[in-house]
C-alpha cells in the first residue's frame, strides 16, 4: 500500500468553546505553487443552519462529499453522528468515492467530527480540530488561546486562522466564519 501524498490545500478549523460552535476556513485556492483564487467559501451551513461543514482538498471532490453528507444528514433527520458514520462507511466502500481526495469537518452544537476516505470518524476530546495544510498551526494557536485567554469561540477561531495564514503558504487571511449557538 502506498502512502497518500500530503494534502496541501487550505485550513479549516472547528472550535467549540463557551457554548458556541464556530468553523472557520481560509479562502485560498492553490494550483501547485500558484494562488488562483483568494475568496473561496470552504465552510457552509447545512440542515436548517444547525450543522456546519468545511472541506480541505480537491474542490470538486469536496462538493461531491458535501452533497453526499447532506443526503445522509437529511435521512438521519439532522443527527450528526449517524450522518457522519453513514458517510464514512459509504466513502470507504464505494469505488468512486474512495478516489476522492478531500477531508471534511462537520459540527453541530454538541459534536464535531473529522471525516476521511479511510473511514475515519474522529471526535476531538477538547472540541477543537483542524484539517488541511495549515491545520497544525491553527490547532496549536486555538488550543493556546482557549487555555490562556478569555476570548470567545469566534474570536479564537479568527485569531488562530490568522496565525496559520501567517505561517502556511497554502492558507490566506480571507476567512469564512460560520457559527451556531450551542449549550454552555
Amino acid at each position: 500500500m502506498t502512502a497518500k501524498k500530503r494534502m496541501r490545500s487550505t485550513t479549516i478549523l472547528a472550535v467549540r468553546h463557551k457554548g458556541r460552535s464556530v468553523m472557520a476556513g481560509d479562502g485560498q485556492v492553490s494550483w501547485g505553487a500558484t494562488t488562483l483564487k483568494k475568496n473561496a467559501r470552504k465552510v457552509r451551513t447545512m440542515y436548517k443552519g444547525s450543522v456546519l461543514a468545511g472541506f480541505a482538498g480537491s474542490a470538486a471532490d469536496a462538493f461531491a462529499l458535501f452533497e453526499k453528507f447532506e443526503q445522509h444528514l437529511e435521512q438521519a433527520r439532522g443527527k450528526l453522528s449517524k450522518a457522519a458514520i453513514e458517510l464514512a462507511k459509504e466513502w470507504r466502500t464505494d469505488r468512486y468515492l474512495r478516489r476522492l481526495e478531500a477531508q471534511l469537518l462537520v459540527m453541530d452544537k454538541e459534536q464535531t467530527y473529522l471525516l476521511s476516505g479511510n473511514g475515519d470518524v474522529i471526535e476531538p476530546d477538547d472540541g477543537i480540530i483542524a484539517i488541511g495544510s495549515g491545520s497544525g498551526y491553527a490547532l496549536s494557536a486555538a488550543r493556546a488561546l482557549v487555555q490562556f485567554s478569555e476570548l470567545d469561540a469566534r474570536t479564537i477561531a479568527e485569531e488562530a486562522m490568522k496565525i496559520a495564514a501567517g505561517i502556511c503558504i497554502y492558507t490566506n487571511d480571507k476567512l469564512t466564519i460560520e457559527e451556531i449557538a450551542g449549550h454552555a
